[in-house]
């Protein structure tokens, strides 16, 4: 049998743990940073493999939807963005997500109707719920308006009294 002693003083027993707990730290952030955007104060589910999932996705953010998907496309994100695709970025950018990481990267888009816009009729069929899903997970997306000066904004449910702050699509 083999005893073994270390004798440490407080200064290296210090660094010491502050080097595992730095390393610690940094594995845990590619982690659980991986394939998922980050999201303001609460923790959102980015997973969208499944129809199930895609809804849940929705849902979290308040949205009530037609469960098929009213469009499945393929899209490729453009390996350079012009000024269209870096006003769309900026909305995914204010909802704590971001394409660049995704430039010339195929994407799958779902687009869903939208039942419950403040001040749309259930039936109106005039807003929609994009997603832009890679490899399983939401990357972005937005809450639409198919009328001719309508808007585009992120997936937070707006308050009905609220005064909307909308960008144009």
């Amino acid at each position: 049998m083999f005893v073994f002693s270390v004798r440490a003083n407080k200064p290296k027993l210090i660094a010491a743990l502050s080097v595992l707990l730095v390393v610690l730290v940094i594995i845990s952030f590619f982690i659980d940073g991986k394939n998922s955007p980050v999201t303001k104060g609460t923790e959102i589910n980015s997973k969208a493999t499944t129809a199930e999932e895609r809804i849940a996705f929705l849902s979290q953010f308040g949205w009530k939807i037609n469960e098929d998907p009213v469009e499945v496309t393929e899209v490729i994100i453009p390996s350079e963005f012009n000024d269209t695709y870096s006003k769309y970025n900026e909305i995914q950018k204010n909802q704590s997500m971001d394409l660049e990481p995704y430039k010339g990267k195929r994407v799958k888009k779902w687009v869903y109707e939208v039942k419950n816009y403040p001040g749309y009729a259930e039936e109106s069929g005039c807003i929609r719920a994009t997603l832009l899903v890679f490899e399983g997970i939401v990357i972005g997306g937005d809450i639409s308006s198919l009328e001719p000066e309508g808007f585009m904004q992120g997936f937070d449910l707006p308050e009905e009294t609220a005064t909307q702050v909308t960008t144009k699509s």
